[in-house]
């Protein structure tokens, strides 16, 4: 039994629901997200409350029970309140800055990487070090944070590159360490 899938979603006032076939669409004042279901699942709106059901009992729909309801559950809360990634920049002479709606990235190639703007995601800058990445869709601003980070991964020896905020980067010893 799937005790995520069981749990009640509480649907906030200023958030709107609408359950049309295989699709929930939640609509709120950050955004709106659509979610298909799986053969298998139901969704019943009971006033202020969701219920996720499963009208089969097979592996792959017991799967997706807790899943379908957690991705529901995310966009009830990021239409309401958006979710939030925070990224730096770590290295000597790194930086970034806002052009426009993009971001530019000096982070020791020879030129500028320039990360275009994401449908859903909004970019901001704090200092020139700081990036603070917004929206609705927990997934979509999860996989635009990897993105960034993929541009210039955390150095194993120096730690430089783009990381998360508050990320532990284990550094090497370098040839030094192991002469001495």
């Amino acid at each position: 039994m799937s005790k995520i899938g069981e749990k009640v979603i509480t649907v906030p006032a200023s958030v709107t629901v609408e359950i049309v076939d295989s699709t929930v669409a939640v609509k709120g004042s950050k955004g709106e997200i659509i979610t298909q279901l799986p053969r298998a699942i139901t969704v019943e709106k009971v006033d202020t409350e969701l219920h996720i059901k499963r009208t089969a009992e097979d592996k792959q729909t017991r799967s997706f029970h807790g899943l379908i309801r957690s991705l529901i559950a995310n966009a009830v809360a990021g239409v309401e309140k958006p979710w939030e990634k925070r990224m730096e920049v770590v290295g000597t002479g790194f930086n970034v800055k806002m052009q426009g709606v993009d971001l530019a990235f000096k982070i020791g190639y020879s030129h500028q990487v320039i990360f275009k703007k994401v449908d859903g995601v909004t970019f901001q800058v704090e200092g020139n070090n700081k990036v603070i990445i917004t929206g609705a869709d927990k997934q979509k601003v999860g996989q635009v944070a990897y993105q960034m980070k993929m541009i210039r991964k955390p150095d194993a020896y120096k730690g430089k590159g783009v990381r998360y905020e508050g990320e532990i980067i284990k550094t090497k010893a370098g040839k030094k360490a192991k002469a001495a």
